[in-house]
């Protein structure tokens, strides 16, 4: 009996003996599969977007040049029209007037230029004798000489009432479309006082208003625009002018810019200008945000250290400054040009975890 009990408790002992083998011997390695990034360094490109207008290059106010009651309109708004095309009539009975009796005061004028030579012609007739004073002689020059300017200036005074009447009918200076009318007929407008405006149409522009504190980075930046007709289609523009002088009402500078390629584009039109520059400060990498982590407080990211040209590895926690957040993606600095990140799942990875690398490339714009 004892035997037997003896034997039990040997054979007790060595099960657990070998029981407690097996909790501590050892077991292969487990390689977890990861998602992974490049980082790769680029400038940083900062992008604004301003809000202007589609205006013609040259716009110009048509005005008579004498006033007076407006007896026929001949444009509308929207309307094209050439160079020469009749705008509008001013009622011109009163410059006729003005123009006959302008003609009629030149007639006289050369009635007595040349009663004057006549006399002068005498005179010099009369003076080989001896029968003319000199002072006669100098009286009949003065009035010829006065009878002479007398018909000059009638004659120019003519040739200003002429133009007068030639003056009543307003034509377009130069080819384009009318873009606003500021009269009606039966309407008394003054000379000099615009009634019409004619833009070029082949010479379009976007004019924008730049605010004070963007001046100097919309000097050196590159430009494209887009009218809100054709919101996806943006177009190549180049700055032309740009005001010296705030606006004083907004304390903006307006300006103006072409397409770098001739293009038509809509009068009036809303256009959105977009400028790209490069900013100052150290290159940055785009990653993923879910590949950032945090170290003692600070954010971090776990890097992936290849083992040689093997898609494993082991991880390490590295710390990295942040330049700008969005919305799915964070600018970075730290870790060498082509260091591999961890992009997703950064919360179950430890110092030393060997990964496997099926490596998705994350692609995206530095800006």
């Amino acid at each position: 009996m004892k035997t037997s009990i003896h034997a039990a408790l040997v054979a007790a002992t060595t099960v657990s003996l070998l029981a407690a083998c097996s909790r501590h011997a050892p077991t292969a390695e487990a390689v977890r599969p990861v998602r992974a990034a490049e980082i790769r360094y680029a400038p940083v490109t900062a992008a604004s977007r301003y809000f202007g207008s589609v205006q013609a290059r040259h716009e110009i106010d048509q005005a008579f040049r004498v006033s007076g009651k407006v007896v026929a309109r001949g444009v509308d708004v929207g309307q094209r029209v050439s160079a020469g095309d009749v705008i509008a009539r001013l009622d011109d009975a009163d410059y006729r007037l003005a123009r006959e009796a302008a003609r009629q005061q030149l007639d006289a004028a050369l009635t007595r230029q040349r009663q004057a030579e006549s006399d002068w012609r005498r005179l010099q007739a009369l003076k080989g004798d001896g029968s003319v004073a000199e002072s006669d002689e100098e009286h009949a020059q003065s009035e010829l000489r006065t009878a002479r300017a007398a018909a000059e200036a009638k004659a120019r005074e003519l040739e200003l009432a002429r133009n007068q009447v030639e003056y009543t009918i307003l034509r377009a200076s130069s080819g384009g479309v009318v873009t606003s009318v500021r009269f009606e007929a039966g309407q008394v407008v003054p000379a000099g006082q615009p009634v019409v405006a004619i833009a070029d149409e082949s010479e379009p522009e976007i004019v924008a208003d730049v605010p004070e504190d963007h001046l100097e980075a919309f000097k050196t930046a590159r430009y494209r625009a887009s009218v809100a007709s054709a919101p996806g289609v943006t177009f190549d523009v180049v700055l032309r002018e740009l005001s010296a002088q705030a606006t004083p009402q907004t304390r903006t500078y307006r300006a103006r810019l072409k397409p770098v390629t001739p293009r038509p584009l809509p009068l009036g039109a809303t256009a959105t200008l977009l400028t790209e520059r490069v900013a100052d400060g150290p290159p940055v990498a785009l990653i993923p945000a879910t590949a950032l982590t945090q170290r003692e407080g600070q954010p971090a990211v776990w890097t992936v250290l290849q083992d040689g040209t093997e898609p494993v590895g082991t991880v390490e926690l590295v710390p990295v400054t942040v330049h700008r957040y969005r919305s799915d993606d964070v600018l970075v600095s730290g870790p060498p040009d082509g260091t591999l990140v961890v992009t997703a799942g950064v919360h179950k990875m430890a110092p030393g975890l060997r990964v496997a690398l099926p490596l998705a490339a994350y692609a995206g714009d530095v800006q």
